[in-house]
Formats: structure tokens, sequence, C-alpha cells
């Protein structure tokens, strides 16, 4: 008589997989992030959201996405139309968050120092004087990058890399923490500089901004958010740089296994060989993502894993957060731009194909 084998789910299988995370968290990992510390930090994070909250109506992916980028030390680039409120949560987010903020309205006519800074001549003192740029903030907003030169742009993006400028013949670092949120308007097509693969890949995150929810708009008419100045809303600051820095650090402390390690590997492996994963999609992609996407879902799935208030990584975490860190990495050939293919499709394959540990 034959015996058949009983069927595992795949809820049995991740309550399984969260046992084992969780031994093996509590027997081998040191210096290890203690569930109390994580509450304090998610406490804190859920007042900024609230205090956010006084000024911006809905866009709670958008915010999430922000704050989590913050933990990781990354920059974000929003796609999104004009008028969805995107200067408006970076600078709510540095007034809350304690921080100076500065924003660049990127042109055609606009210049490197115009970003960085310079030096003049001052004829009363017979001197050389340094004017630094508004890149000298912690929260900073680089408005529709794509609308200046490519030569602007690197000045920007090479400061987001090395976190330092050199005006002159002096290298200064830039405030700490320091955080960039550039946006690029979709729509339009003229006059505009495509930023280049390489300097995309820096952007830990693209996040993609939609319309407000009918729901939202009506409150947005409702409190007469375009009639009412900026500081007439009191914001309070919840946190400081300080503070900051120091859930960066903890979020570095979020437990990951070798499994998970491998499992974020494979993912990103899969935008390059796809075939190996027979992902169907795959045949429109024209470059994969580079080991900076490995290196971008590694921190931001232990982020992930701490708003969710564990102190350890589960696949969950790295395909919730996924799509963010991949979509302006994977490069589609001539065939996937003429079909329109869009990427976060071949991500949703890829996750789909991709065997979780």
């Amino acid at each position: 008589m034959k015996r058949h084998k009983k069927k595992v789910s795949s809820k049995e299988i991740s309550k399984d997989f969260k046992k084992r995370e969780a031994n093996k968290f509590n027997k081998t990992h040191s210096g290890k992030l203690t569930q109390s510390k994580i509450e304090e930090h998610i406490k804190l994070l859920e007042k900024v959201k609230e205090e956010i909250s006084k000024t911006v109506v809905g866009q709670q992916n958008v915010i999430d996405g922000l704050l989590m980028a913050i933990l990781c030390n990354g920059h974000v680039l929003v796609e999104g139309v004009p008028g969805i409120a995107k200067t408006l949560i970076v600078r709510t987010l540095s007034k809350v968050t304690g921080g100076d903020f500065s924003r660049i309205q990127f042109t055609a006519d606009l210049l490197p120092t115009d970003v960085t800074g310079l030096t003049i001549y001052e004829e009363k003192t017979k001197k050389f004087k340094v004017v630094k740029g508004p890149v000298f903030a912690n929260f900073l907003l680089a408005d529709e990058i794509n609308r200046s030169p490519p030569k602007t742009q690197s000045a920007l993006l090479e400061a987001m890399q090395e976190k330092e400028v050199t005006i002159g013949d002096t290298t200064y670092e830039l405030p700490v923490p320091f955080f960039v949120m550039a946006t690029q308007n979709p729509i339009e097509q003229g006059g505009v500089y495509t930023l280049p693969e390489a300097q995309v890949d820096r952007f830990l995150f693209k996040i993609i901004v939609d319309y407000p929810t009918s729901q939202d708009e009506i409150e947005i008419l409702n409190r007469n958010m375009t009639l009412r100045h900026f500081e007439s809303y009191e914001l309070n600051a919840i946190i400081n740089p300080q503070k900051i820095i120091e859930m960066q650090q903890d979020t570095k402390k979020i437990y990951m296994s070798r499994e998970i390690a491998q499992y974020i590997v494979d993912i990103v492996d899969a935008t390059r060989n796809s075939s190996n994963y027979k992902i169907e999609k795959g045949k429109y992609i024209g470059y994969g993502a580079s080991p900076r996407a490995s290196i971008g879902l590694f921190i931001a799935s232990k982020a992930q894993a701490l708003l969710k208030k564990s102190p350890y990584v589960l696949p969950e975490h790295v395909k919730e957060i996924a799509r963010n860190v991949l979509r302006h990495r994977i490069l589609l050939n001539y065939e996937g731009q003429a079909e329109n293919v869009n990427s976060d499709v071949i991500i949703k394959e890829i996750l789909e194909k991709v065997k979780v540990p």
C-alpha cells in the first residue's frame, strides 16, 4: 500500500523558517539589537509620521520609503508628476527630524558651483572667501534633476557618493546625516538630460509617486493646504540628527542569516542570468542589477525588518522592499522598450520564481 506524503503549505514552511531563524538569532548573534530597543525606535518613528501628517495628506508609501532610506543612510530618486507634495514631504521631514533643509531647482543653466559652492574674492579684505552651496544641508531636495546637463548632475551625485565636496583647494565634509531626494518628471521629454545608468545606480531607492486618492484629495481641499504658510503648522522636532545616526547604526545590527543573504544574491543574479531561473520576461532585460543592488537590498531588508518589529530578516522583508531597490537598476533591451515593459513586472516574476529559503 502506497503512502502519500502530506503536502506542506507555504504558511507552514514560513512558520518553520521563522522558528529556525529565531533559534539561530538567539544562539549565535552577538551584539544583537534587543526587542526593547526596536520598540523604542518604532515609537519614535510613529511619532515622526504623526507629525508629518500635520502637513502631508496620504502618500504613506513615499513617507515610509524616505524613512527607510534614512535608516539605511541612502538616497532616493522619486518619479512623479508636479504638484503631489514632493517638496513639502522633504521639507516637513527635515523639520520633524531637527535637520537643515535645502532645495535646488535644476535647470539647463545651473552650474556645478551652484550646487557645491565656490570661492569669491573680497575686495575689502583682499582675501578669498568660501561660499558653501545648498548641498551643505542634512536634507536636500534636488528638484527635476534631469533638467540639468550631466556635468551639473555629476557634481551632486559625486557629493552623494563621497559625502564631501571640494571647493577650491579645500575639501569639506558634508553634514551628517546627509540625505538627498531627487525628483524627475516622467511626462516631459523635451529639454531633459536622462541620468546615466551609473549615476542612477547611486540611489538606494526609486519610488513611484501616484496621485492622491479621492478621499485624500478632499482632505487636502478641506485643510486649504496651498493657502497656508509652512510655518503656520508649528511642527515639532521629534528626533535630532544624533538620534538618526543611532538608528542607522542599530539598523545594521539587525540579524541576517546566510540563507537570507544567499536569497538576496539569487534575486539579483536572476536579473543577470534570468534563463537559469526560468524567468520568461527575462528576455526583455538588457543589463541586470550591479552588486550595489545586492548591498542595497541587504541593508534595506534590515531596515524593513526593524520597521516590522523583527530583530532578524525574513524572506518577506526582502520581497517587500525589492521593487524600490531594483526597479531603476534593471535596464531593458530594445525589445523591452518597444513593448513598453515595466521593470516592476519583471521583478514580480523574479520574486515568484526564485526559490525562497
